[in-house]
């Protein structure tokens, strides 16, 4: 798995994990105005395997 930072159409920064399947399996859901915002969001992300999974 990978996770790929690019600008969108507004200019700011997003990311996406891409699978082993080359299947995309989350993104950021935002943009970033600052390419640092955005690496630190997929640093909060990647380290969040403590996280519960809660069913609704």
């Amino acid at each position: 798995m990978a996770y790929y930072v690019y600008k969108d159409g507004l200019g700011q920064w997003r990311w996406y994990l891409l699978a082993a399947n080359n299947r995309k399996i989350a993104n950021s859901g935002e943009g970033y105005y600052n390419k640092q915002d955005c690496l630190h969001a997929i640093s909060l992300v990647s380290t969040s395997g403590e996280c519960k999974v809660h069913t609704i």
